[in-house]
């Protein structure tokens, strides 16, 4: 680590670094175990001028403070240096902690507002999310989530002109799916495993968020996109929120055409398929 960032963590912690490890994750930045003279542990993410880390500290406080979330504690956030709280961590995602999170989450998309977006724009994976407040899900959802991600990805290179216009076309149908009265609330917006940490069998926190307010099935959409949470979540989170009928059977698919578009702006790869299957599913 550079001399001025030990220098930054020493600063914004009062104590400086004596040991360095490299941690997995850190899809903007690189992201490292640091261990304090006073015997304090921290995680320090860096990434180059442009990283907006700042932007990152700035999502986890929001959750911490307006949705109670399990996050860490924010010491230090600048563009391109965040200090944070070490969560300590053991096992996997097992159907405790799955249950955890469900009680969790529920209480988050609790949290609302008067309209879908947010007050500023956020990121996921480092790409920016536009927010602006839109009094209808269904356009919110097809003109900054849709629509913005796939145009980002076709401008980079990564997704084909004629995929590009099949998400036009869906985009145009979206009342075939997608009602008018989803009501919004405060989601995380990354839940993959990844970004959920378990001790003992119980979520210890989340990191890495996306935050906005959205119709809340598209958070739980995603937490099934690469198999972060399945039947003991749902069946908890049911009991607690009102899941809709047609989300297992049609919704969830479509609301994964999001993350999936992320991923092929910043991937492409086999993602370009898993969204032209989607495509073909919902008959574009």
């Amino acid at each position: 680590m550079k001399q001025q960032i030990a220098d930054a963590i020493a600063r914004a912690t009062g104590a400086r670094p004596v040991r360095i490890a490299p941690m997995g994750g850190g899809c903007v930045g690189d992201v490292a175990r640091v261990e304090l003279a006073d015997g304090r542990v921290v995680v320090a993410k860096t990434g180059d001028k442009g990283s907006r880390l700042d932007l990152e500290g700035f999502m986890l406080d929001y959750l911490r403070d307006n949705g109670g979330l399990p996050v860490p504690e924010v010491l230090h956030a600048a563009d391109d240096l965040l200090v944070m709280s070490f969560i300590e961590t053991s096992g996997g995602i097992t159907d405790g902690a799955q249950v955890h999170a469900a009680e969790i989450l529920a209480r988050l998309h609790a949290v609302t507002a008067d309209r879908f977006g947010f007050a500023r724009p956020t990121a996921i994976g480092g790409l920016r999310q536009p927010n602006p407040w839109t009094a209808s899900w269904r356009d919110f959802f097809r003109d900054q989530r849709l629509l913005y991600m796939a145009r980002q990805a076709f401008d980079a290179g990564r997704l084909p002109k004629d995929l590009l216009a099949r998400v036009e076309r869906l985009a145009l149908r979206l009342e075939s799916w997608i009602g008018d009265d989803a009501k919004p609330s405060l989601i995380h917006g990354d839940l993959w495993t990844g970004n959920v940490l378990v001790r003992g069998g119980r979520v210890a926190g989340f990191v890495d968020p996306a935050i906005y307010y959205a119709d809340a099935e598209i958070e739980l959409a995603f937490s099934t996109l690469f198999g972060t949470f399945g039947a003991p979540f749902f069946a908890r989170y049911a009991e607690l929120r009102a899941i809709a009928p047609g989300f297992f059977e049609e919704r969830r698919e479509l609301y994964n055409l999001y993350p999936l578009l992320v991923h092929v702006r910043l991937f492409g790869g086999h993602y370009v398929g898993s969204v032209e299957a989607t495509l073909k599913r919902f008959g574009c």
